[in-house]
């Protein structure tokens, strides 16, 4: 659970890699890899993180001015992954930023990445049961994005942090306020001092040029908990959830491990 704060076109020559990384659900060694995982042979070199003069840069990204090159239009500097979705083997523990990023803007399914399921009370969402606390699940921030139908059911059964705890969300509105990552201070030096790890903070908080952002986080509002068991949920061939648009593509084969963040 991630603590409240207070409110305030693709190309049709995209190389194989890119292709796969929007439209296919994976599997390997017979269980479905969530579409934000990510994969061994995705890991880039960690850029050393310098003093710049309008936060914190990677060194081989501070422009003549002084200023960090690099950041996004909310001025978030990114921890860097290649685009190798299905090269390795999956880590299902880590997640892939720029998908991760791509699920949460668009509202995709954190498994399948198709597009995730919406009715008339919202959105769907899977959260860990934290009812004992007031408020919930009210302006809950989560990193997690939602789920379609076919993939909540196994999201519930398979993801670690939600076995025996779960509770099922339909979330009336979505805001993508939020980056997840590590924040620097200034030193007296060259190079900046880690001083937060794992941290959330607001897009529009001074400290986001200070951060390097590993996820998008997002609050969610107007929600209401209902019945994971009447959801209506399939899983397809195999326990494998098929996602509307596109089909498993096997990445591996015999193996357990969990399939989700």
């Amino acid at each position: 659970m991630v603590p409240r704060r207070a409110r305030s076109a693709p190309s049709n020559s995209l190389p194989r890699h890119r292709e796969r990384d929007m439209t296919e659900l994976l599997t390997y060694k017979n269980l479905p890899v969530p579409y934000i995982a990510a994969w061994s042979n995705e890991h880039l070199p960690e850029p050393t993180v310098v003093t710049a003069a309008d936060g914190i840069a990677f060194v081989d990204g501070l422009g003549p001015n002084g200023h960090a090159h690099g950041r996004d239009t909310a001025g978030v500097l990114w921890m860097r992954w290649a685009l190798r979705r299905g090269d390795g083997k999956p880590e299902f523990n880590v997640v892939h930023a720029p998908r991760q990023k791509r699920a949460m803007w668009k509202l995709l399914c954190q498994v399948c990445g198709g597009p995730s399921d919406v009715n008339e009370l919202g959105r769907l969402w899977l959260l860990e049961d934290n009812r004992d606390v007031e408020g919930w699940p009210e302006e809950e921030i989560t990193t997690h994005p939602p789920l379609c139908l076919r993939c909540a059911p196994l999201a519930a059964r398979l993801c670690t942090h939600l076995q025996d705890n779960v509770v099922a969300v339909r979330v009336g509105r979505v805001e993508v306020d939020c980056v997840y990552g590590d924040v620097y201070a200034r030193s007296e030096g060259p190079f900046p001092v880690l001083v937060e790890k794992k941290q959330v903070v607001p897009l529009d908080d001074w400290r986001v040029k200070w951060m390097v952002g590993g996820q998008l986080a997002a609050t969610l509002l107007d929600v209401t908990v209902v019945d994971l068991a009447e959801l209506g949920g399939a899983v397809g061939k195999g326990g494998i959830p098929w996602s509307g648009n596109g089909s498993p593509v096997t990445a591996g084969s015999d193996a357990s491990a969990p399939a989700c963040q």
